[in-house]
């Protein structure tokens, strides 16, 4: 129906109706869309469900909706079959049951099904703001589908609700294309959640630190994207673009963090489909022309939010198996939400310059007992993200980047971010299934707040800035293109002699520690997309006599910036909080570099012996005695002395 011109506010009262008069314009055996999330018409399914007796074999069609679902009721089945596009809360139980229906489907290609005619619908019930002074009214929080089901219904009935935001962009519908209107003030659905726990808060510090200065981006709404938002205070430049968004977001834009200056799509605005939240929110949304709504055929299309430059898409998982399979919508054979946007933004964050595409979940299920990194998914369960889209899956122990990893990569980096209680469990049954080296162990630290506590940034003299970070058993091939790299002075000088090979069987022993009573810092540069370990410091302890044996390799073209000088400090200092009072070492006695590193940085006088060509050495790392400007514990950014 196209708009007419004249005085729309007489065709405008013409249109009005009651809810029951409304309901009674809808037949028998019709197909009838419900409008989605916080914007369903909540009078209209009530006056619905009321006019079933009259009614039968009517299929309601709908994403998740917040509020009342009536028509999945037992007592009225005769009447109304659903038909669930995302399974909600209100209609996951009439799925599991086979009372309703639920279709899979890509939510960027859901709006296709209704105007191809493969999905047709009859009626669209949808809720509406008052029509502005040009006869216009706003499909309010929720634009998404619901645009595509009103312009492709034969009949749009429509309450209009003073309380509905009238949020621009692609948003708006014209009372000429309304066909019955029925006024109904109501408290727009809200959605809150607890705040986020200390599980969630790990996750959102791992993920803000993937989350670069003018990043754009997507997720969704509960504790994990809200703890994300809480840890990007001090980002610069960020965007949005995004299927829906919620109150977590309104702070970042008022600390003038959420600016989109940097977007390549829509610089300066908020890009999205609907909106969930609280009162707050719906009032900041409202006649906001920093943020624009458009229909999910245009804000999930996985080629424009490509366009989006360092698009980061941040979503979550039920579970994920060794070999990066993502099920983000069943338990088992348990339906319980839907693909949604998920795939969407995952293939358009991995086909964005510079964009990067999350899978965040905790790491247990069910109070702890059960670990939602697995070998094999539950039987009968989805795959939602395959092994080829999955790129960083992080739960609170950690990252784990997998594309372009092998099986054995991927197995190793999920079981150690998954929780310690099942790593031995998951490390042994990934052995069976031979995803793993025969000799494989799980190290139960990595990922701990312990260890976190030992991560920090540190710049070198030539401005680069480095992570000194605990090493994991997954820097396996880091170490190994670590040593390749050496020259045959420095290996020698490191190793006693000019070892030739570095196979996985002496590797996994430099990265397999147990963080007590052995403990490795390495230093990481970026180079480019890639990470290289291009230092390593150690240490040993001797139990007995509460000492530590100390090594150190970096690698040539790092020599002389101070990096080992660094690694010697961090390693007394964390030495000195473990209660070890003494550091010895071997150095061959032509290794003048590492004997100038020992006795400069040395907090105590340096007793040594030469044997064989080799200066052992030994000295006292107390609190007392360190020379001045050695101390780097309270500024670990600055750079170190030489």
């Amino acid at each position: 129906m196209s708009t007419s011109g004249g005085n729309w506010q007489e065709r405008f009262h013409r249109k009005l109706r009651s809810p029951a008069q409304a309901m009674a314009m809808i037949g028998r055996g019709q197909r009838v869309f419900i409008g989605s999330g916080a914007a369903e018409p909540q009078i209209l399914v009530k006056a619905l469900a009321a006019r079933s007796g009259h009614l039968a074999d009517n299929q309601i069609v709908h994403i998740m909706t917040l509020g009342i679902a009536p028509y999945v009721e037992p007592q009225l089945n005769e009447g109304f079959r659903h038909n669930a596009f995302f399974i909600g809360p209100n209609v996951r139980e009439a799925v599991a049951e086979g009372r309703a229906d639920y279709t899979p489907i890509f939510l960027s290609e859901l709006p296709r099904l209704f105007r191809e005619g493969r999905v047709p619908i009859d009626v669209a019930l949808i809720q509406v703001s008052p029509p502005d002074e040009h006869g216009y009214c706003s499909y309010g929080v929720s634009v998404d589908v619901v645009k595509a089901g009103a312009e492709c219904a034969r009949l749009v009935i429509a309450q209009v609700n003073r309380h509905m935001p009238r949020t621009l962009g692609d948003s708006f519908i014209h009372v000429d294309q309304i066909h019955a209107l029925v006024e109904g003030d109501e408290a727009i659905l809200e959605s809150s959640h607890g705040s986020p726990d200390q599980v969630a808060q790990r996750i959102g510090r791992h993920i803000a630190d993937l989350v670069e200065d003018g990043s754009t981006l997507q997720m969704g709404i509960g504790t994990i994207p809200d703890a994300v938002l809480a840890c990007l205070g001090d980002k610069k430049d960020l965007g949005i673009h995004t299927e829906m968004f919620s109150d977590g977001v309104i702070d970042l834009v008022e600390q003038g963090v959420i600016t989109g200056r940097r977007k390549s799509l829509h610089a300066g605005k908020i890009v999205a489909s609907f909106v969930m939240g609280s009162r707050r929110l719906y009032d900041f949304v409202d006649n906001n022309p920093r943020i624009e709504f458009h229909p999910s055929e245009y804000t999930n299309d996985p080629f424009r939010i490509a366009q989006n430059d360092r698009m980061v898409a941040i979503n979550s998982a039920l579970e994920v198996d060794l070999t990066g399979q993502v099920c983000a919508d069943s338990l088992g054979e348990y339906f319980y939400s839907g693909i949604g946007g998920q795939v969407d933004f995952v293939r358009g964050a991995a086909r964005s310059q510079g964009g990067k595409a999350i899978i965040a979940l905790p790491s247990t299920a069910q109070g702890g007992r059960q670990s939602r990194i697995v070998v094999n998914l539950k039987p009968g369960a989805g795959v939602v993200t395959s092994r080829g889209d999955v790129h960083y899956i992080v739960t609170e122990f950690g990252v784990a980047y997998l594309h372009g990893k092998t099986m054995r990569e991927r197995a190793l980096a999920l079981i150690h971010i998954a929780h310690p209680d099942f790593r031995e469990a998951l490390m042994a049954e990934a052995r069976q299934r031979s995803l793993v080296y025969p000799d494989q162990v799980a190290v139960l630290g990595v990922g701990t707040l312990e260890l976190e506590d030992l991560e920090c940034d540190w710049q070198c003299k030539n401005g680069t800035p480095l992570k000194v970070r605990p090493i994991k058993p997954t820097d396996e091939e880091m170490m190994r293109e670590l040593f390749y790299s050496l020259s045959p002075e420095t290996v020698y000088h490191r190793f006693f002699s000019g070892v030739q090979r570095m196979p996985h069987r002496v590797l996994k022993d430099f990265v397999t520690v147990d963080y007590r009573r052995s403990l490795a810092l390495v230093a990481v540069a970026q180079n480019g997309e890639r990470e290289e370990i291009i230092g390593v410091g150690r240490y040993a302890v001797d139990m007995a006599a509460n000492q530590a044996e100390v090594a150190f390799l970096v690698r040539d073209d790092w020599q002389k910036q101070g990096l080992g000088t660094y690694l010697l400090q961090r390693l007394i200092e964390v030495a000195r909080s473990r209660g070890i009072v003494e550091f010895t070492a071997d150095v061959l006695a032509d290794n003048t570099v590492m004997m100038h590193l020992f006795h400069a940085n040395a907090p105590s006088p340096i007793r040594s012996k030469l044997r064989d060509g080799v200066y052992q050495l030994q000295f006292a790392i107390g609190l007392h005695d360190v020379p001045a400007g050695s101390e780097t514990a309270t500024n670990p950014v600055e750079s170190a002395p030489a």
